[in-house]
C-alpha cells in the first residue's frame, strides 16, 4: 500500500495551531464505544491502511484503497463508479465518526486524514488479518491438539477392545481400572492444551 503523504508545505499552519488546541489526555473509551465504531468494515478498513502510515495522508487514497479491498483488485483497476461508491460514504460519515471519537484528525474541507495515538488502542479490538503470523501459528496448533486427540482415541478404543476381548495385554486391567486409563489420559490432553 503506498500512502501519498501531505509536505508540510500542503499543511499549511494548521499543524501548529492543532497542537496547541490538542486536548493533553486522551478520551476514555467503552468497550461498546469502540465495538460500535468498529462494527462497520470501511471503518475498520480505513484504520487498517492508516496503520501503515506517518502523518497526514490524502482522503482519496484511502478511498481508493479501500474500494480496491472490498472489490478485490488493485487500485490501478477500480472503476470510478466503485471508486465513488467507497469516497462518498467515507466522506459524509465514516471518517467523520472516527474523527469525533479521536482515533483520527480528518480535514474534511482539505481532504486530509492523519491517525491519532488513541487508534493504537482501537487496533487492539480488530482481528488480525488471516496472513499474520499469530494467526497461522493458531491454527496449525489447533491441528495438532487436534491430532493428539483423535490418538487419544484410538488408544482409548484399542484398549477397550482388547479388554473385551480379553487380550493378554489388557486382561490385567479391571472395569474401573480401563475406565480410569482413558479418563487420565484425556485429563492429561485437556491439562496440555489449555497450558498451551
Amino acid at each position: 500500500m503506498n500512502a501519498t503523504h501531505i509536505s508540510s508545505e500542503e499543511q499549511g499552519e494548521q499543524g501548529s495551531n492543532d497542537e496547541a488546541d490538542a486536548p493533553s489526555e486522551e478520551p476514555a473509551f467503552s468497550k461498546d464505544e469502540i465495538f460500535h465504531l468498529l462494527q462497520n468494515e470501511r471503518r475498520r478498513m480505513v484504520l487498517r491502511y492508516l496503520r501503515g502510515t506517518e502523518g497526514p495522508v490524502r482522503m482519496r487514497d484511502i478511498a481508493e484503497q479501500v474500494a480496491a479491498w472490498e472489490h478485490d483488485t488493485t487500485v490501478e483497476e477500480l472503476t470510478s463508479t466503485q471508486r465513488q461508491r467507497v469516497y462518498i460514504p467515507l466522506y459524509q460519515s465514516h471518517l467523520t465518526k472516527l474523527d469525533e471519537a479521536g482515533v483520527i484528525d480528518y480535514q474534511q474541507n482539505r481532504g486530509i486524514v492523519e491517525r491519532k495515538p488513541l487508534a493504537d488502542r482501537v487496533d487492539t479490538y480488530l482481528e488480525l488479518e488471516p496472513t499474520d503470523e499469530p494467526s497461522a501459528e493458531t491454527g496449525t496448533d489447533g491441528a495438532h491438539w487436534g491430532d493428539y486427540y483423535i490418538g487419544a482415541t484410538v488408544v482409548g478404543y484399542v484398549v477397550l477392545l482388547g479388554a473385551v476381548m480379553e487380550l493378554p495385554f489388557t486382561s490385567f486391567l479391571s472395569g474401573i481400572g480401563l475406565s480410569a486409563l482413558i479418563l487420565i489420559l484425556y485429563t492429561v490432553l485437556t491439562i496440555g492444551w489449555n497450558i498451551n
